[in-house]
């Protein structure tokens, strides 16, 4: 059952992670459309305040006003607006009406009920549009466009600007909610943040305040804002009316205009849960098919544990028939192990007698040239701990052998203080397991001469360290091993031969059939070592032989 889950849970959270960039992108989706749908409300609405603008400059050449015929310029005006629910105003500097096509031309009128628009256009000289106010001629909502006349026209009336009315409900033909997702809304919005008109599901009632708080918010010409406090989350898109103060504004639940995404993300969660589900009984059923086979094996693991040889069982999975076969063969091939295990140890006796022996030849050679036990005591114990630090790193590599380069550095980590003035150059190679510990002891030897009387026994003294083969793709060719000593003391040739130079010498010579060259200069001490490579390296059937072992 957990394996079921592990294989559905992923398809589970890939299927949460894909609907959640859907979600993401349906929404960037939503929020460009909204913009461009409330741009297309703020566009509708320009081009009716363009047109009463437009009507307004043609009005103002009429040759009834330029002449101050007021009652013709009432009369016409009248019967061509009528039609439009258009209404022309022609008002002095004072606010005080000339003439209201609303009205019988005569009858008494009184000053305009904003007055701020009218000083407004007459202070820029550019037509204006005025928010909505209560209009005391009309008794409803109205708006003015309100166009300052050319000063040729003045001189025969009174009139200094011509101001076109429109009720305010009369704008809810130029928006619709068609286009809109179910549950949106949509508002024309004054520069007060009253809404002129509004049509949709939030029944936003006209000249009413829209929210502050998220008039604050729309900033710029275009653009979209969320609610993400409300419940339900809005989404707002808005576009400003160019030449007004005036705003579209079209909102709604996100969750409305989301709702097949949110279908389709319910149904693949659904779906995922189902799979989940399926697999795990699936899992399940199948658990208790492997349960028998399971058991079988086990008490071959059992008897195998124990020591004794098994056979296979037949079951009907095929691979745990395959799994006892395994077994029964690990119980034969744990007793040829044992066997060898027998022969390794005697292998190992072996290896230990002939380290003794060596440790032996060293303290019998020391034991000669040593003057007093301290003296003794302490050649023995450097050499033996340098064959350790050898002993040591074959352990390490289970007795296959070790890398030339890291040989050198084992031995010399003994001397801390000299090990970063030893330059190695050459290719690494393994060596074999009697080449590291006869080498080992020669390093040890060159070193710790070297801190006594050579190269790194001054501080500016150093050694390099290098090995070449004569023919890289020949195994049996030469291989030159060298030691050099630069910017130490003269090196001096020994009056008496002491274990030192015996092993660098003949022990060197002897252990890898080769011949040693030792040259004390001036300039330092040479030591170099010419012998067959395959000497040294282990080569790649020598592992197959110790296994066979």
């Amino acid at each position: 059952m957990a394996l079921s889950a592990v294989v559905a849970l992923p398809l589970v959270v890939f299927v949460l992670l894909l609907m959640m960039e859907l979600e993401r992108r349906d929404r960037e989706i939503l929020a460009a459309n909204t913009a461009e749908d409330a741009q297309v409300v703020a566009r509708s609405v320009e081009r009716t305040l363009q047109d009463m603008t437009t009507t307004l400059r043609i009005l103002s050449t009429s040759p009834e006003l330029e002449n101050g015929d007021l009652r013709s310029f009432h009369n016409r005006t009248q019967n061509s607006l009528r039609s439009n629910s258009l209404y022309v105003l022609a008002v002095d500097a004072e606010g005080q009406q000339l003439l209201n096509t609303r009205l019988p031309y005569g009858m008494p009128l009184r000053k305009v009920s904003n007055p701020s628009a009218l000083a407004t256009a007459l202070e820029t000289g550019v037509t204006h549009v005025s928010d909505v106010f209560f209009g005391a001629t009309s008794e409803q909502f109205v708006f003015n466009v309100t166009m300052p006349l050319p000063e040729r026209m003045t001189r025969s009336s009174d009139a200094v600007a011509l101001i076109m009315t429109q009720n305010a409900a009369d704008l809810t033909r130029v928006i619709s909610t068609e286009s809109l997702p179910p549950g949106w809304s949509v508002a024309i919005v004054d520069g007060a943040g009253t809404i002129i008109t509004s049509m949709g599901a939030s029944n936003a009632s006209p000249i009413s305040a829209f929210p502050q708080e998220t008039l604050k918010l729309m900033t710029g010409i275009n653009g979209t804002i969320e609610d993400v406090d409300g419940k339900p989350r809005q989404i707002y898109g808005y576009g400003q009316v160019v030449g007004s103060t005036w705003r579209a504004v079209i909102w709604g639940p996100i969750e409305a205009a989301q709702s097949e995404i949110v279908e389709a993300s319910r149904s693949l969660m659904i779906g995922s849960l189902l799979f989940l589900g399926i697999g795990m009984l699936c899992g399940y059923l199948i658990a208790r098919q492997l349960r028998i086979p399971i058991r079988q094996i086990a008490q071959m693991a059992e008897r195998i544990g124990k020591g004794e040889i098994v056979s296979p069982v037949e079951t009907r999975i095929r691979e745990a028939s395959q799994i006892s076969v395994a077994l029964s063969n690990a119980s034969f091939d744990r007793s040829q192990a044992e066997d060898r295990m027998h022969l390794i140890l005697q292998e190992l006796v072996h290896r230990t007698k002939n380290i003794l022996t060596l440790v032996q030849a060293m303290m019998r050679q020391l034991a000669r040239q040593s003057k007093d036990m301290d003296e003794f005591q302490k050649a023995i114990s450097d050499r033996i701990q340098g064959l350790g630090k050898s002993i040591e790193a074959l352990a390490i590599e289970q007795w296959t052998g070790v890398p030339l380069r890291r040989l050198v550095t084992v031995q010399l980590d003994t001397f801390a203080n000299v090990a970063d003035r030893v330059e190695l150059q050459g290719d690494d190679f393994l060596l074999r397991a009697e080449a590291v510990q006869n080498l080992g002891l020669v390093l040890h030897e060159l070193a710790t001469n070297s801190i006594k009387y050579g190269a790194l026994s001054v501080p500016d003294g150093r050694v390099r360290m290098s090995w070449r083969q004569e023919d890289p793709s020949d195994p049996k060719s030469l291989l030159h091993l060298s030691w050099e000593e630069i910017g130490g003391p003269p090196a001096v040739e020994p009056q008496t031969t002491g274990f030192g130079t015996t092993i660098i010498r003949r022990h060197a010579a002897a252990a890898f059939g080769g011949q040693v060259d030792i040259r004390y200069l001036a300039t330092g001490l040479i030591w170099t070592l010419v012998a067959p490579r395959d000497a040294f390296e282990r080569g790649p059937g020598e592992a197959a032989q110790e296994f066979l072992l």
